[in-house]
């Protein structure tokens, strides 16, 4: 999937619309908690700026309904342009919304070097109606359509460096660039990176080829778990979705986390991956999930008081085995509820078990969402080959899902 990026591009004097993710954390009084996001996105518009773009951001946050500016006003990006600006060493100028005349006025006056950040696109509804219900909607598609043109004609070249909604049908991600067609498409450089990246260790991979999957629901991960053990010549189970595959394989598993309607899935996972598909051999568990809180090392059945919270040492002892012996490493989910201890205890350790992968010189990629925040967590994110800014979207790449947003975009 190799696409143009930015700079293939002369930016010099033309209006460049960049859709960005800083859909970033923030506390109860609006403060950013996290600027990740925002930084991860500089090189690409520092490399704009530098060569003479007037540089016009786009972004949602959170889940503004878009049906009541004054209900969804937490949600604005305002405190996102304030730290753009301090890390960017000059003002960044804050957009009263993200289409119509004072936007538009904003956007005619910019020099070259400025950069405006649009208010969130998701205070109009517009932004996520889905394709699929606009087909068998008029008045659906000609509110998505003509928001997207409004976006669309405000600049001269297309940007997406969003990777973490580039699985998503969205306007801006998607109708507008379709809006956009005849004038140059790119990306920028963090999704040039996550599509080498991911691309590379899914696609040509250095062998043994190991993916490490844990999390919640194995109905989130169902076709991922089918797909890479088509890939992989291991699939690690790991997080609550274990649970499933105990229940599964005729064991108790007491007050755990379980999807009992997918154990049939899970019958036929364990059936398809056979030696390939590894399951926890223990697991730490306890009648509370509190800080602190006595636990108990089990194998076979867990309790009826009791519940499994995480991986247990004889499963983190022969993981890491596994992964000692890899030479490239997908991860995505987490081996326990890790926000809280004594439950990181195997996520720790598997992300320490990566960090040393990468050192030996294999590749190692984390998939974003909680994995991401493990590992950041753990203080050894530049311990990896590369932490993906994308959580459902890695996923969703992982699965071999098509990204719509991104095959719009001008090839390389």
């Amino acid at each position: 999937m190799a696409k143009k990026t930015i700079s293939a591009v002369n930016v010099k004097g033309k209006r460049v619309l960049m859709r960005v993710d800083f859909n970033v954390p923030q506390d109860e009084t609006g403060a950013i908690t996290d600027d990740a996001r925002i930084r991860k996105a500089l090189p690409t518009i520092q490399h704009i700026l530098k060569n003479g773009g007037r540089l016009i951001l786009m972004s949602h946050l959170g889940r503004p309904k878009g049906e009541d500016r004054e209900a969804d006003k937490a949600w604005t990006l305002a405190p996102a342009a304030i730290r753009l600006g301090e890390l960017l060493g000059q003002p960044v100028l804050m957009a009263p919304d993200c289409v119509g005349a004072e936007v538009e006025n904003m956007v005619a006056n910019m020099q070259d070097g400025q950069c405006c950040l649009l208010e969130n696109v998701r205070f109009h509804a517009a932004e996520q109606i889905k394709d699929k219900k606009a087909k068998d909607d008029p008045a659906l598609k000609e509110s998505k359509q003509s928001f997207a043109q409004q976006l669309a004609a405000l600049a001269d070249i297309y940007v997406n460096d969003a990777f973490g909604t580039c699985h998503r049908d969205n306007a801006s991600m998607l109708t507008v660039p379709q809006m956009m067609a005849g004038k140059p498409r790119v990306v920028g450089f963090l999704v040039e990176k996550e599509l080498k990246y991911l691309g590379e260790a899914l696609n040509m991979p250095k062998r043994p080829f190991v993916a490490i999957l844990g999390g919640k629901k194995v109905s989130d991960k169902i076709g991922v778990i089918e797909a890479l053990l088509g890939k992989c010549d291991t699939v690690l189970i790991g997080g609550a979705m274990q649970y499933t595959f105990m229940l599964a394989s005729g064991k108790k598993v007491g007050n755990s986390l379980v999807e009992a309607d997918k154990v049939e899935e899970a019958k036929q996972l364990m059936k398809l991956g056979g030696d390939r598909l590894k399951l926890p051999i223990d697991v730490v568990a306890a009648k509370d999930l509190k800080e602190g809180t006595a636990t108990q090392v089990l194998e076979g059945d867990i309790p009826d008081d009791l519940q499994g919270l995480d991986i247990g040492p004889k499963t983190v002892a022969e993981y890491k085995k596994i992964i000692d012996a890899a030479q490239t490493v997908a991860w995505n989910g987490p081996m326990g509820v890790f926000e809280i201890k004594p439950f990181d205890v195997g996520t720790m350790a598997i992300a320490q078990s990566l960090a040393e992968a990468t050192g030996r010189g294999a590749i190692t990629v984390i998939g974003g969402g909680d994995s991401a925040s493990a590992v950041g967590q753990a203080g050894l994110e530049d311990k990896m080959t590369h932490v993906s800014t994308g959580g459902g979207a890695s996923l969703e790449f992982m699965e071999g899902k098509p990204f719509k947003a991104v095959e719009v975009l001008d090839e390389a």
